[in-house]
């Protein structure tokens, strides 16, 4: 039995299908747009604590995924493929937001975790990330499967 749609809801069928297509493909190439730069030095108080208190979970969470983290010294030269906006880091921790390998946004100094997840917040929803948030407004659970922001 073949079943027969209304030329109107084939069309709109059709429409659907490619809308579920291009939307597909559109968060694929929205993976890895973001990049998060850590501008450390070492004995930087400040980076130990961002270390011990983000950095094991970070990785593991929707933000992390969407701007994986690279460190950097705070003396090394950028990248190739990075560009500044702003002045060059003078603080530690600072952490730059790339998009496409170009700054748009940065947190300067670490003040504690659920400062630095609203912050990080902000800058990632600023730059365009399609996130889907809680009602408490927080950082993903990193102990919970990637699936409660769409990066």
């Amino acid at each position: 039995m073949v079943l027969k749609l209304h030329p109107s809801w084939s069309r709109l069928a059709s429409l659907l299908a490619a809308l579920v297509v291009l939307c597909a493909m559109a968060a694929g190439a929205y993976a890895g747009q973001f990049q998060l730069l850590m501008f450390e030095r070492d004995g930087c108080s400040y980076c130990r604590q961002w270390n011990e208190e983000i950095g094991p979970a970070y990785p593991k969470t929707a933000e992390g995924q969407a701007a994986p983290l690279q460190r950097l010294d705070i003396k090394a030269p950028l990248p190739s493929g990075v560009t500044l906006t702003g002045r060059s880091p003078a603080f530690t921790p600072t952490f730059v937001l790339l998009s496409d390998g170009i700054e748009v946004g940065r947190i300067e100094g670490y003040a504690g975790d659920e400062f630095f997840w609203v912050l990080l917040d902000r800058l990632l929803r600023d730059a365009g990330w399609p996130t889907v948030s809680d009602a408490a407004n927080t950082p993903s659970d990193p102990a919970k499967p990637i699936t409660s922001h769409a990066p």
